[in-house]
């Protein structure tokens, strides 16, 4: 039997989105004797679907703090990936399961989210000796710039001596 799923497969491509080929379904309950909240992490997937199936309910916003592979999962994170979201009953949000993120409190009522979490097990088995995720880990992705910047300085500061070289011998 071949599982479906609900979304184009050629999405999420850097994490292996073709080549998706299982998931996890589970329901998450947050109110008053339950989950409050849920502390800063990543999900145990490639992909996350999250469907808010609610009631009535205030807070439990996601927030959102830069996709990390696991070498980079507690580096600081970018203003620029910073991302709220809000659950609106009926929609859902569907994002990298390495993306960091978090569930702030429910304040009141009761809020039901449904999850499914959706891998790939040809990458999981690249990931093994791949080293560099510059294609999508944002820490990945500055290390590379900043690897380029000192070696264009390094280039120029030669250059520069050459040229001073050059400067001294033509005067002589």
């Amino acid at each position: 039997m071949t599982s479906y799923v609900p979304y184009p497969k050629c999405s999420f491509h850097e994490v292996g989105g073709s080549t998706l080929d299982s998931h996890h379904g589970f329901v998450v309950e947050y109110g008053r004797d339950r989950d409050v909240d849920l502390g800063f992490h990543v999900d145990d997937c490639e992909v996350t679907l999250n469907v808010c199936l609610g009631r009535q309910f205030s807070g439990g916003d996601l927030y959102f703090r830069g996709i990390r592979c696991d070498k980079h999962v507690n580096t600081e994170y970018q203003p620029e990936e910073s991302f709220d979201y809000s659950h609106v009953i009926g929609q859902a949000v569907l994002h990298s399961g390495r993306h960091r993120y978090g569930a702030r409190a429910t304040r009141s009522g009761h809020r039901i989210n449904l999850l499914l979490w959706c891998r790939s097990s040809a990458f999981r088995e690249l990931k093994k000796y791949q080293k560099d995720f510059s294609a999508w880990c944002g820490e990945c992705q500055r290390e590379k710039r900043e690897r380029q910047r000192l070696s264009v300085a390094a280039t120029k500061l030669q250059l520069l001596r050459r040229q001073g070289d050059n400067t001294v011998a033509s005067n002589c």
